[in-house]
């Protein structure tokens, strides 16, 4: 029963937030968001103190039920733990605790935490480390089968899916989402928990609580046999059948070793004392087995159209090309570039949640895969707040429309020789015609030539810095007029 729940509730979370990651639908957010907020670094960085409350009090009465049934890197490590058990039983033995390495780990990223060094922080944190996997790996496929059924429903005049774009948001988190699913798979299909009871800043955290759990796993040494079957079904390397103890430190209490016991030697209960001279065994070898969780069968469509862009069918229009900003653009809400850096875990929700294809992963070493904004693809709609309401750590405040206008995240830039009227002598205007808030008029202006065009000027008091100009400048590849960060954004 212990491990049937633990496979529920395990489903649960990881479907849950995978559908988050994946940007699904606005209505999973606001159904779901509560599970990305309860990710206990997410909750840490956002002082969320009702949260991380929550966490403790749950590991000070089950033991590392967070590791096994919240985590969702620790649940997609059981999926490739089951398989690997399914290519050979009885796989896992025993072994101590490996320490030195484990707090070594530990105090490295709490130093990096502090000082607010990100790319250390970002990548050993669990969360965020699945986030990235979803994002960069799965997301593109579950975007090639969406416009996949988009393209069939088309034939039908139903239009309940619509095409999205695909492309590649950064090729530097790309890597890193790449190799961190290959060891981590490797790791759970050999000696499943690894990562988990070795590496991993969280599982360390609550293992200091989970010593004093009052429900362990425990051995009723009159029953045991000594037959192992707990010891080599154990993902944590936990059980020490011979002694008859388990180390709660390690145990992420997934009923695995209950489930193997054939002489009903192993229960979950609370902690007992028996006698004065003989202490308690306890034995906590919960493993979670894993859900076969509905992974999101990410069918390759191979029906979804090819779309060229194209100016009124007669050219093909070239991609834009991102600018050499001198100031990195952040989300509005995220305050300033310190305030992002300091409290952000690079986890991708903003950036897959993102409806207008602005946000991107940063390749800056010092902010690395945290949320940064471009305009090649989109603009910051003045009405979106999504990436405020997603994100889990309030490293992007969250901010209601009117609040979003008054704030100023960077200004526009005018770049003369990109500008068509300069450079063909033809009538533009676009970006005075589509600014928002009126930022920028056209002025007449004196070529070297002897000519007279009409220029963009820009006000930057009245700019927000939303990119719809430099979005849909009709120049090529680079816009003739660009946004600039703010570090620090600037209210009205």
């Amino acid at each position: 029963m212990l491990r049937k729940i633990r496979i529920v509730l395990a489903t649960f979370f990881i479907v849950a937030i995978t559908l988050l990651l994946l940007g699904v639908s606005w209505k999973v957010n606001i159904w779901l968001g509560w599970v990305a907020k309860v990710q206990f670094l997410p909750a840490l960085m956002a002082l969320n103190f009702t949260a991380l409350t929550v966490l403790i009090l749950l590991t000070l009465l089950f033991g590392r039920v967070y590791c096994s049934i919240i985590c969702p890197l620790g649940i997609m490590q059981d999926i490739f733990a089951y398989f690997g058990k399914k290519q050979k039983k009885n796989r896992y033995n025993y072994s101590p605790e490996k320490k030195w390495l484990r707090y070594t780990v530990l105090a490295i990223f709490i130093i990096c935490l502090i000082i607010g060094f990100a790319p250390v922080t970002t990548l050993l944190a669990p969360y965020s480390a699945y986030g990235r996997i979803i994002n960069s790996l799965f997301k593109p496929l579950y975007d090639l089968l969406q416009n996949g059924l988009a393209a069939i429903e088309s034939n039908y005049n139903s239009y309940m899916f619509s095409d999205v774009q695909i492309w590649m948001r950064s090729v530097t988190t790309f890597i890193v989402a790449l190799l961190t699913l290959v060891i981590l798979a490797i790791l759970a299909w050999r000696n499943g928990r690894t990562y988990c009871n070795t590496i991993c800043p969280v599982g360390t955290i609550l293992s200091f609580f989970s010593r004093f759990s009052l429900l362990r796993i425990q051995f009723d040494k009159n029953k045991c046999k000594n037959c192992s079957l707990c010891e080599k079904n154990c993902k944590a390397a936990a059980i020490d059948y011979k002694q008859h103890t388990v180390d709660y430190s390690r145990c992420v209490v997934c009923g695995d070793c209950t489930e193997k016991c054939k002489f009903n030697a192993l229960h979950y209960k609370p902690i007992t004392i028996i006698g004065k001279k003989e202490k308690t065994e306890e034995v906590n070898t919960a493993r979670r087995s894993f859900l076969t969780s509905s992974a999101i069968a990410l069918a390759a469509a191979s029906t979804a159209q090819t779309k060229i862009k194209v100016d009124g069918g007669l050219a093909v229009i070239e991609d834009k090309k991102q600018p050499d900003r001198q100031t990195p653009i952040t989300p509005p809400g995220s305050v300033s570039a310190h305030h992002l850096s300091k409290h952000c875990t690079a986890c991708q929700l903003c950036v897959s949640n993102c409806p207008n294809n602005v946000l991107r992963p940063s390749t800056d070493p010092m902010t690395l895969m945290q949320p940064v904004m471009s305009f090649e693809r989109g603009f910051c709609r003045p009405e979106c707040t999504h990436c405020s309401k997603v994100c889990p750590t309030s490293a992007i405040k969250p901010i209601n429309k009117e609040e979003k206008t008054a704030i100023h995240i960077g200004h526009a830039v005018w770049i003369e020789q990109n500008c068509i009227p300069i450079a063909n002598g033809d009538h533009c205007g676009t970006c005075a015609r589509n600014c928002p808030t009126f930022a920028i008029q056209m002025v007449e202006y004196n070529t070297t030539d002897g000519r007279t065009v009409e220029i963009p000027a820009i006000d930057t008091e009245k700019c927000i810095g939303c990119g719809k100009c430099e979005y849909l400048c009709p120049a090529r590849p680079f816009s003739a007029i660009y946004v600039e960060g703010h570090s620090v954004h600037h209210i009205i």
